[in-house]
C-alpha cells in the first residue's frame, strides 16, 4: 500500500479543519489541508456543472476505475471553530438536511438518505470519557460517493481512531466503507466501555458475596444512569437504517451494504450487552438494598430490646424523682435493695418474655 501522508499534526487549521484525507483508488491515502482541500472541491464540482472526462494527471482527479472504486476525500470540522460552518457553506453544496441536523436540537442518533447522499447524526464518547453521563457529544456527517464530511464540537473517540487508522495508510475503498469503519470503531469504543463496567460489577458482586461492601448504591446509579444515556443516545433508530438499507443510492454497491449490515449488528450486540449489564446493575442495588434494610431492621430491634429492657427502672425513677410526700420505702432501712430487686425482676421478665417471642 502506497500512502503519501507525510506529517500532519492534530488540530483545527484557520478554517476549522482538523484533518483531511484523499483516498485514492489505488489504494493510495494522501493527508489534505485547507487549502489542498478547497483545489479537489473546486476541480469535483467543476466536473459535476460540466460532466467533463476528469483529469489523469491530477493528484485529486475522481476518476472510476475497475470494480466502480472511485478517489474520495474525508473532511472533518471542529465546529467550536466558529470559522468551520461558513467555509463548510461557501465551498460545497452539502444536503440541506445536513445544515438543518447541525442547527437542530434533536440529536438522537440515526442515519438517512437525501437524494444521492446519506446524513448521519452519531454520538460518540468524548476523547476523554471518564464514566460522565456528560461525556457524551454529537458528530455530523454527510456522505456521497466521492465526499464524506464530519464535524463535532468535542474530541470523540471514534472519530479519533479513524483519523488515527487514515495516517497509518489504511486506504478505504469507498465512503461507505468510511462509514461502516467508523460504526465499527464506535462499536469498539463501546465494548471497552462495557468491559470497564463489567469489571466493576464483578468485583462489586465479589464483594456482595464476601459481605464485606464497601459501596454506595449512588454510585452504581451513576453507572446504570450512564449505560441508559449511552443506549439512548447511540442506538441508531431502526426505522432510518431500514429504510436505507432496503432503498439505498445507486452508488452504494451491494458489498458496501452487507458491510454496513454487518456493522450495524455489531453495534446492536453491544447494545444488548448493556442492557444486560443494566439489569445486573439493577439486582445488585436490590440486593444492597435488601442488606441495608435488614441491617436497619436489625439495628431497630436491638433499640428496641434496650429500650423496653430499661423501661421498669425509667418508670421507677420517675415515680421514686417525684418531689412529693408518701414516697414509699423513704425511711426503710432497705429501700433501695428492695427498689433494686423489683427493677431486676421486671427486667428478666421483659427479657425472658422478647426471648420467647423472638424464638
Amino acid at each position: 500500500m502506497q500512502t503519501n501522508i507525510g506529517v500532519q499534526g492534530y488540530g483545527a487549521d484557520h478554517v476549522g479543519l482538523i484533518c483531511g484525507f484523499l483516498f485514492h483508488s489505488d489504494d493510495r491515502v494522501s493527508a489534505l489541508d485547507s487549502a489542498s482541500a478547497a483545489q479537489w472541491l473546486k476541480a469535483h464540482n467543476t466536473l459535476d456543472a460540466e460532466t467533463a472526462e476528469p483529469n489523469t494527471a491530477s493528484d485529486v482527479d475522481v476518476a472510476e476505475v475497475d470494480h466502480g472504486r472511485v478517489d474520495f476525500v474525508w473532511l472533518h470540522f471542529d465546529l467550536s471553530d466558529a470559522r468551520a460552518e461558513p467555509w463548510l457553506r461557501s465551498r460545497m453544496s452539502l444536503p440541506n438536511e445536513f445544515y438543518e441536523a447541525l442547527q437542530g436540537g434533536l440529536r438522537s442518533t440515526r442515519l438517512e438518505r437525501t437524494d444521492q447522499s446519506l446524513v448521519a447524526v452519531l454520538n460518540d464518547l468524548h476523547f476523554d470519557f471518564n464514566f460522565e453521563s456528560s461525556d457524551i457529544s454529537t458528530l455530523w456527517l454527510s456522505v456521497d460517493r466521492s465526499l464524506v464530511v464530519t464535524a463535532r464540537q468535542h474530541p470523540l473517540r471514534s472519530v479519533d481512531r479513524l483519523r488515527r487508522a487514515a495516517s497509518d495508510g489504511q486506504s478505504l475503498h469507498s465512503s461507505i466503507a468510511l462509514l461502516e469503519h467508523l460504526l465499527r470503531a464506535q462499536a469498539d469504543v463501546l465494548i471497552d466501555v462495557v468491559r470497564t463496567v463489567s469489571t466493576r460489577i464483578d468485583q462489586i458482586e465479589d464483594e456482595l458475596l464476601a459481605s464485606r461492601l464497601n459501596f454506595k448504591r449512588a454510585k452504581l446509579g451513576s453507572l446504570r444512569r450512564l449505560l441508559v444515556r449511552i443506549q439512548r443516545q447511540l442506538a441508531p433508530e431502526p426505522s432510518s437504517l431500514l429504510r436505507l438499507l432496503q432503498h439505498p443510492p445507486a452508488w452504494i454497491m451491494e458489498s458496501d451494504l452487507q458491510e454496513l449490515r454487518a456493522a450495524t449488528e455489531e453495534f446492536s450486540v453491544v447494545l444488548r450487552d448493556m442492557l444486560a449489564l443494566q439489569e445486573r446493575i439493577k439486582l445488585l442495588q436490590e440486593e444492597i438494598a435488601a442488606n441495608v434494610n435488614e441491617a436497619n431492621s436489625q439495628s431497630l430491634y436491638v433499640l428496641t430490646v434496650v429500650t423496653v429492657l430499661a423501661l421498669p427502672i425509667n418508670i421507677l425513677a420517675g415515680l421514686f424523682g417525684m418531689n412529693v410526700g408518701g414516697v414509699p420505702l423513704a425511711q426503710h432501712e432497705y429501700g433501695f435493695w428492695i427498689v433494686v430487686s423489683i427493677v431486676v425482676s421486671f427486667t428478666l421478665i421483659a427479657a425472658i418474655t422478647f426471648r420467647k417471642r423472638r424464638d
